[in-house]
């Protein structure tokens, strides 16, 4: 299943890890697991915050996804599946109009 991770880090932990050079491994290391097939980053509410797209076999995937944001950059993270135009008109086709 496609889904949306969106961490928005903690605005200190974040000037920590950018003052210490860590930011770059967070999200490196974040995009190589992951494999995202879209990845996104910016101020989002005043808050430097990471959209990230990609797949999502089993939902015991989620806590190592989410536990380097977690950990790091003590983020609120959140995820919600997901769809493109074509999975949403392929869903669409199955509902009933009656």
């Amino acid at each position: 299943m496609r889904v949306l991770l969106k961490a928005t880090l903690d605005t200190e932990k974040g000037n920590e890890a950018i003052r210490a050079g860590k930011m770059p491994d967070l999200i490196n290391g974040v995009v190589a697991q992951l494999k995202p097939e879209a990845a996104y980053f910016g101020p989002i509410g005043g808050r430097r915050t990471a959209l990230l797209v990609f797949e999502m076999q089993d939902s015991s995937e989620l806590p190592p996804a989410a536990e380097a944001f977690f950990t790091q950059a003590n983020a609120d993270v959140e995820v919600c599946p997901i769809m493109n135009a074509e999975e949403l008109q392929k869903g669409l086709s199955r509902m009933s109009t009656g």
